[in-house]
Parts: C-alpha cells; structure tokens; sequence
C-alpha cells in the first residue's frame, strides 16, 4: 500500500485545464503533419501513369470503385471540373497502400443538408441546421475528397492485408498533405475530406485526429443481408413476417397489373438520354450533391465494368421508360447506385419501391451476400429489412486554428435516424 501523506504534507490539487489548450492541440497538429511517415509514395495525375500491376493488386483489398475500370470510366465520362489524383505507398519498395481523389469547388451547404420542419418539436433542431447552413454557405471553398463524391462507401483507399493501421493512415495523411500543397498552383485547398469510413475503419484511421482531422457522423448506410437460401425474389418474400410480406406482394401487383415490365437492358447508350432525365428528376431534389453526372456516365461505365459487375434495370409503361436502378457488384456486395424515376407515375404507382425490390432480385442473381442501399430514403429500406451501419468523414481545414470551428459547427448538424423495423419471421416488431 501506498504512503498516505503525513497531516503536514500539501495535497496535491487536481490541476484545471490549461487556457488555449485546444489552439495548442490544433498548433501541435499542424506539426504532426509536417513530419514524415518514413514510408515512400508515387503519385500521379493520371492512374495510367502508376505501375499497373501494384494497383491492381492493392485495389482488390478494396473496392470496385477503386479498380481501373470504374476509374478509367469516371475520368472518361464522370462529373466535369473535378481533378483527379491516385497515389501508392511504398515501404521498402513493396506496395502497401493506395488512394484516389478528387478536388473540387464547392459551396458549404452542398456538404449539409437541410431539414424539414414538421412539428413545434422539430423547431429547435430546425434551427440549428438552418444556422448551419447559413454560416458553411457563406464562403465557396475548394475541397480534396479522398473518397469518390458520386459514391458512399470506403471508395478512396485500398490498405494490403496484415498492414499497421496506424502506420499506413500516418503515410495517408502525409500523401493528402502533399498532395494538397503541390496542387496549390492550382488554388488554395482549404478541405481535406475522407469519406465515407465505416465505424470499424473510422476506429482505425482515428490516427487522423493527430493531423487536425475531426471525425463526422453522417446518414448511415442502410444494408441488407442476403441470405444463401434465398435464390429467387420469391424466397426472400417468404422470410418477410405477413405483414411485410402482404405489403411487399402489394407493391409488386401494382406494377404488374399496370401493365409495368421491369427487367434488366443490355443497350444502355440507346436509352441514356431518357436514364439521364430521370436520373435528374431524383438529382435535383436531393438536398446534398456534391456533383452532377453527365449522360454518358451510365453507358461508359456499363462497357467498363460490363455485365458481371454492372446491371441497368429499367421500368416500362409500353415502350416509356419511367424509372430505372443501376447496381453495382463490389465483390460480395450489390450497390443498389443511382436511381431515377417519373415522379409523375410514382405518384400514381409504387415504381421506387419495385425498384428497390429490383435490386435485390439483381443480389441474388448475382449470389452477393449484401446488398447496400445506400443513405436516402431510410424508412423504406429499413420496411425492406434493412439495418443500418453507421459512416464517418473526417475532415481537416487548412487552418490548424479553424479545425476547432469547423468541429463545432459540424457537430451541430443533425443527420436523420433509420426507424427501427423488424420486417422478417421470428424477429419482435417493434
């Protein structure tokens, strides 16, 4: 046992705060990220001009949107005026890690979304965003996003199996950092943003706070898990308790008694002009978007990836189309990607919701054992039993000092919360 102090003895008082000391802490961090990781980087304008064999075995610990493929048809036919870098990290020669992003012009209010005011209750968080929305909209900055701005998910960086996760998120924040100041010819980078990590890699990337990033929580992303005994739209209708089930059935005779086909399309050039018209419809009313996507993205990228990890499923009144779903197949998950659909008719007739079903009839197909939905529309994704994984963007300002602002104004932001559903057999509802 410890001495206890004699009745002559000071106590120690337990010390208070230091002043200033989260301007000391954003200081210290802008030091952190001017000390090198020791690790080595190639980085490039272009991803043809990075060894090809080193991507290609990095980005299969990652994702499809990291494949050359889907990034050849982004830099072909994606959102215009974006600028486009891809890096690999080196240690000791040997290829541990690579990235993508892209940098951009944005106004601050495309990063938050607004909300409606519904109720008295919802006054005090209505005002809250809308004082939000007004200080980040005040100011038209230029952010990098390591991440891809026409997806959610960990899109932006592929790590080797077995790495130090603290070591390779420190050379990742050496890369941005140089990334960031070599660009300045270019315009003054004031956001760093990467996105969308999952809670488990936001746990592991939380290396990134030494180098003035703050963690953000956004809209989760709502998936769903196939089962292997599902082989057909039928089976997962009948794990659905009776009430989904029947309300389920109802949506998917509505569309047939209307006389509505949906099925997959091989030709997508030929209908791109309609798929882009309704892909607008859905676009312009979204309150976040960071970038637009030209008509020829979906038929470009539909050739790149072709269609063993890419399917265009359209609704058809005749021979209109009035809704489609594009999916993509990211190794064991389905994407359910963009959707557009003739409001005008969805008012009449469920079509986003047969949608929704076409996207899992596309999983199964497809033997995936996911399907991610994505962060809209979160009430009917969870009625489809989907649940929701909680996603994180950490974002860094120029300006060690500013990172406490922005801190605090984005955590002042609230982000909609998925109801709780319990649509299949042997599951409570609640």
């Amino acid at each position: 046992m410890a001495d206890l102090p004699s009745e002559s003895a000071p106590v120690e008082k337990p010390s208070k705060p230091k002043p200033f000391s989260r301007l000391r802490l954003a200081v210290g961090d802008a030091k952190a990220a001017r000390q090198p990781s020791g690790l080595e980087f190639a980085l490039a304008d272009r991803l043809d001009f990075l060894n090809e064999q080193h991507w290609d075995k990095l980005a299969a610990y990652g994702s499809v949107f990291l494949s050359r493929e889907y990034l050849s048809a982004f830099r072909e036919a994606g959102p215009r005026d974006l600028m486009l870098r891809a890096g690999i990290i080196y240690r000791g020669g040997v290829p541990v890690a690579c990235f993508a992003t892209q940098t951009f012009e944005v106004d601050g209010t495309q990063l938050v979304g607004s909300v409606e005011l519904l109720s008295d209750e919802d006054k005090a968080q209505f005002a809250i965003k809308k004082l939000t929305r007004k200080a980040l909209g005040t100011i038209r900055r230029r952010v990098m996003v390591c991440g891809n701005v026409i997806s959610w998910g960990p899109h932006g960086i592929a790590i080797r199996d077995g790495e130090n996760s603290e070591e390779i998120w420190t050379a990742i924040a050496e890369a941005l950092y140089r990334l960031r100041r070599g660009d300045k010819l270019h315009g003054q980078t004031d956001y760093v943003i990467v996105k969308d990590l999952p809670k488990s890699i936001s746990e592991q990337a939380s290396v990134l706070s030494r180098f003035g990033y703050r963690a953000v929580e956004t809209e989760p992303d709502m998936v769903l898990a196939v089962s292997e005994a599902w082989s057909s739209l039928d089976d997962y209708l009948g794990d659905l308790n009776k009430k989904y089930r029947k309300s389920a059935r109802g949506v998917l005779k509505s569309i047939e008694d209307a006389g509505i086909s949906v099925s997959p399309i091989a030709e997508v050039d030929a209908a791109s002009t309609r798929l882009h018209e309704l892909y607008r419809n859905v676009a312009e009313r979204a309150d976040v978007r960071l970038a637009g996507i030209p008509e020829e993205f979906f038929p470009t990228l539909a050739r790149s990836l072709g269609p063993d990890r890419f399917a265009t499923v359209v609704a058809r009144k005749g021979e209109e189309i009035i809704g489609f779903v594009t999916v993509v197949r990211d190794g064991e998950t389905a994407v359910g990607y963009y959707l557009g659909v003739d409001y005008e008719k969805n008012a009449e007739l469920p079509v986003y919701h047969r949608l929704l079903f076409a996207v899992i009839e596309q999983a199964i197909e497809w033997k995936c054992r996911r399907v991610s939905f994505g962060r809209t529309a979160l009430d009917a994704k969870a009625r489809l039993g989907c649940t929701p994984e909680p996603t994180f963007v950490w974002i860094r300002h120029r300006v060690p000092v500013l990172n406490i602002v922005v801190k605090q104004l984005l955590r002042a932001v609230p982000h909609a919360e998925p109801p709780e559903r319990n649509p299949f057999k042997n599951q409570p509802e609640i």
